[in-house]
């Protein structure tokens, strides 16, 4: 798997100055990174002073890889603190990337957050955290975390995922594939065009795991005017209930995103921003320590307003019971 082949798109300093000091002041005002409405609507008036460098940096991804990494902001290894030993521990633990985050967010799209998952917080802080070693979610470790769409079990998922790293001593990548990059036949997209099998929720969401409503099949594939997108995450897709020819077509999906896909190391300060339409994202594994070094990342989903690039039947499905908080904008 080839490593670190992602395009960079790059601040200057007074760029990343800039942004870092409107946090900071967005911090120093309202005392905490906790997202309530007042503290949003003063993140959306601040996004809109943003200078054109910062927002042509958050410019729409552009290229086939499907995602980008913002450098150049930078963190203080020591002034965050221990990497928190879960994410219900980490309370405000470098608040100010909170807020650069949902900043980037706002320019980009629409900041969302999920009530049933970490508290409806619209910035998630992604730890390694004992017990969880083996699961396919963001605290697992021991485990390669499988590629797939984020929150690919809900019809209002985001359309870009940004990943900001806050530690990560031991490089451990994250992996990226995109669909614009595989090769298929014509029978195979077909095939896979088709709603057979739903995406069940993933163990982060409790609750939408116990939700008593029919699992509502959905498409892997689908075209649009820019290109295939896709729908994908094997952990929690019923695979055994597909008719054989569609877990062929499946695994051979699943051969190419393996093919073309990249293993990011990012280092503290980068911003992965991803494609979640067009790239599935992963983990390799790696053994905790639980020292309070071990790797943290923090997370902000988006959805960018007027995008047209999923089937219309998703208007039609129940979403397990979730809902999406959208920011103020």
């Amino acid at each position: 798997m080839p490593t670190g082949a992602a395009p960079v798109r790059q601040l200057d300093s007074p760029t990343a100055d800039e942004l870092t000091e409107i946090a900071h002041k967005i911090l120093a005002d309202y005392g905490s990174s906790a997202t309530r409405p007042e503290l949003l609507r003063r993140v959306a008036m601040s996004a809109t002073r943003l200078g054109e460098t910062i927002r042509q940096a958050c410019r729409p991804v552009d290229t086939d890889a499907g995602l980008y990494v913002l450098r150049g902001l930078s963190v203080d290894d020591g002034g965050i603190g221990p990497t928190p030993g879960s994410w219900a521990t980490a309370g405000d633990r470098a608040a100010a990337w909170d807020l650069i985050l949902l900043l980037l967010a706002t320019v980009m799209g629409h900041p969302i957050a999920w009530e049933g998952q970490q508290e409806g917080r619209f910035v998630h802080n992604i730890v390694p955290s004992p017990g969880h070693e083996d699961e396919q979610t963001g605290a697992s470790s021991t485990v390669l975390l499988s590629p797939h769409t984020e929150d690919a079990f809900h019809p209002g998922r985001a359309h870009l995922l940004l990943l900001a790293c806050m530690r990560n001593h031991d490089a451990v990548a994250t992996t990226a594939a995109s669909i614009r990059k595989v090769r298929l036949d014509a029978d195979d997209v077909a095939l896979l065009s088709r709603p057979v099998l739903p995406i069940l929720p993933d163990d982060a969401y409790a609750a939408a795991r116990s939700f008593a409503g029919e699992p509502p099949k959905v498409p892997t594939l689908w075209q649009t005017e820019a290109g295939p997108t896709l729908r994908y995450d094997p952990a929690y897709t019923p695979l055994d209930e597909a008719p054989a020819d569609y877990r062929a077509a499946y695994d051979r999906l699943t051969a190419e995103l393996e093919r073309v896909s990249v293993a990011v190391a990012l280092e503290p300060g980068d911003v992965l921003v991803v494609d979640n339409d067009v790239v599935v994202h992963g983990r390799v594994p790696f053994r905790a320590r639980y020292d309070g070094t071990d790797r943290w990342l923090k997370r902000a989903s988006v959805r960018v307003p007027g995008r047209r690039s999923r089937p219309y039947t998703e208007a039609d499905e129940h979403g397990y019971g979730q809902s999406a908080l959208v920011a103020l904008v």
